[in-house]
């Protein structure tokens, strides 16, 4: 396709359009950080109509190219341009399920790490007495199993340290 003109064609192809709209959107998002003002195809005719000359063909042009793009929106109806439908709607899934789950995030820095052997036997056993046990609630903010016993993940080693030995003598 010869480009020598800037009017070459009277109105770019739905394929143009859609790469038009990408980058229009992506370019929102990298400065905004998410599209805060594109919700319709009538919301980027004033760019094509700064490139094109404005007519029906060229507006029913930048809607097929909507409508191609089949973008997701967000709950206040703009254009997501980074995500399918499909990405959408499992992060909707996963952020439903963290809410009910009560997800927060605890820093690891804060931890320390204490090690307790045990037999291979009984350390998954002993992971869910600990969990659930009332003299180590808040003691401790996790427990793996690991080859050879258990780490635990605290934030008073010491503490839990001088509690563990005083069952174990």
């Amino acid at each position: 396709m010869n480009y020598s003109s800037s009017h070459a064609r009277k109105n770019p192809s739905r394929e143009t359009c859609e790469g038009i709209i990408k980058r229009i959107l992506m370019t929102e998002v990298l400065e905004n950080g998410k599209n805060r003002h594109f919700r319709s195809a009538s919301d980027f005719m004033n760019y094509f109509q700064s490139l094109y000359p404005a007519s029906d063909a060229l507006t029913k042009q930048v809607q097929r190219a909507i409508k191609a793009l089949d973008m997701p929106k967000d709950e206040y109806g703009y254009f997501i341009p980074n995500k399918t439908t499909e990405q959408l709607n499992h992060e909707t899934e996963l952020k439903q399920l963290f809410q009910k789950a009560n997800i927060s995030v605890i820093p690891m820095e804060g931890l320390e790490p204490l090690f307790l052997s045990a037999d291979k036997e009984l350390r998954s056993y002993l992971i869910h007495v600990l969990e659930h046990s009332p003299l180590f609630e808040g003691k401790f903010v996790t427990a793996l199993e690991t080859n050879n016993g258990i780490i635990v993940y605290t934030l008073n080693p010491n503490q839990l340290k001088i509690l563990i030995e005083s069952l174990i003598v």
